[in-house]
């Protein structure tokens, strides 16, 4: 038996986020309703294993942090850890997010971060980042700003570096996003002596016609033992749709670089293609999990570069599994494999794109499907997007996902949402076996 723990935590504090040029912004730092509440609902636990154990777990909520003045508001919150670097031998764990200027689409006008030592009893307040702030480039013969977002802190053994990955997005003089446009994957260090990231810098690749709008954003990456990294990436040549496609890059502690990269993946369904691909490793075997405006894919690898044609995503019943037009992601755990979602039949029509509640359900890895029966919410449902979120292995024992309320369109907080930073900590019963530091 399963028991789904809902934690909110009371903080009380106020935060001012320091940043250049919008000092008028004061955010909230405290709790969902003042106070803590739990609420546990006891869950069944019949969950398809392909070793025949069962992966037993608790999930808890916590709410360290909410960020929402009614001008602007905190996305793609995603963690990273750096072993031992917290206190009494725990993880430091270093949190980045966008700062999203609801006045428009996508204006990322700067990256945050926040960091725990303690594994999220107490946090750090929220800074502007500097290093991963916006530049201002000549594009087409016009001053630009350019801005890194999507970012996906995650650690690599190897170097023993936390690395950053996202994608760049490139701006009209007045902050509007123009198609088309150029798009490159962006790269960071964390310093965790300074507690700062390095001046992002953007990963060369070899046809730049090909790859002029091409990015890593969202994407959850592998690293190999060697100390190379798979990376997911999509793309979009001129006159074409997305296709997918991952890299296999070399990783030094301080630079990324291109080796090379796999098979391309496309459809042609009337649709803008594919995008936001995330990749992880099961059982000796690659799953990659797609974006698509329609619906979401999946495909297989033994290689981890060179995949299967891509399939749909539907229950175990044959039926849709109710996902488009949003990024999924995994939880990777040695005894099952895991997607988390969004989607469409869960009374949210109210909600953008569907994309609240936050899902996560079991996933069969020889057949591609999702087990209806082993589907949860992590995070609830109160108006705004849940959709663009973050995975993270803290632990043998617990994986964070993390995601914070998306405000817009305009008048969501009428259902509930106040841009709340939520933590679903999923604590396992037995160990994880494919963690490793």
């Amino acid at each position: 038996m399963v028991r789904y723990c809902l934690q909110t935590h009371n903080i009380g504090e106020k935060v001012q986020l320091k940043a250049k040029g919008i000092n008028r912004r004061k955010f909230l730092k405290n709790s969902l309703a003042g106070g803590i509440s739990i609420l546990c609902i006891p869950l069944t636990n019949d969950i398809f294993s392909s070793s025949g154990r069962k992966p037993r777990y608790d999930l808890s909520l916590d709410s360290p942090a909410r960020f929402f003045d009614g001008a602007s508001c905190m996305v793609h919150p995603r963690a990273g850890i750096i072993p031992s670097a917290g206190k009494n031998g725990l993880p430091r764990v270093v949190m980045t997010m966008n700062s999203l200027d609801l006045s428009g689409s996508d204006v990322f006008r700067g990256m945050y971060g926040m960091q725990t030592d303690d594994l999220g009893k107490t946090w750090t307040d929220a800074i502007e980042l500097n290093d991963l702030a916006p530049h201002f480039e000549i594009i087409d013969g016009i001053k630009r700003p350019v801005a890194v977002s999507d970012f996906w802190p995650g650690w690599h053994k190897k170097s023993g570096v936390l690395l950053g990955t996202g994608h760049t997005v490139a701006y009209t003089p007045d902050w509007k996003v123009t198609s088309p446009r150029p798009r490159d994957t962006s790269y960071s260090c964390y310093d965790p002596q300074s507690s700062s990231w390095s001046p992002w810098q953007k990963l060369n690749m070899p046809d730049t016609e090909k790859f002029y709008n091409s990015g890593a954003g969202c994407t959850q990456r592998l690293n190999r033992p060697d100390g190379t990294i798979l990376l997911p990436l999509s793309f979009n040549p001129s006159g074409k749709n997305s296709l997918v496609t991952v890299l296999r890059c070399s990783f030094d502690g301080k630079t990324l670089r291109y080796v090379e990269h796999g098979n391309e993946l496309s459809v042609n369904d009337g649709t803008r293609g594919l995008g936001e691909p995330s990749l992880t490793l099961f059982k000796d075997e690659y799953f990659l999990t797609i974006r698509n405006d329609k619906i979401g894919f999946v495909a297989k690898s033994s290689d981890g570069l060179n995949f299967s044609p891509i399939k749909p995503w539907t229950f175990d019943d044959g039926s849709d599994l109710g996902n488009y037009n949003t990024q999924q992601h995994w939880v990777t755990h040695s005894d099952g494999l895991f997607l988390v979602y969004t989607r469409r039949g869960a009374d949210n029509d109210h909600v953008f794109r569907h994309r609240a509640p936050l899902f996560m359900a079991q996933v069969d890895p020889v057949y591609l499907h999702v087990i209806r029966e082993t589907e949860r919410i992590l995070v609830p449902e109160r108006g705004a997007r849940l959709g663009n979120f973050g995975v993270t292995d803290i632990s043998y024992n617990e994986t964070w996902v993390t995601v914070s309320e998306w405000m817009q369109p305009r008048g969501v907080e009428k259902f509930g949402s106040d841009g709340t930073l939520f933590i679903a900590k999923i604590h396992w019963e037995r160990k994880n076996r494919l963690f490793t530091v």
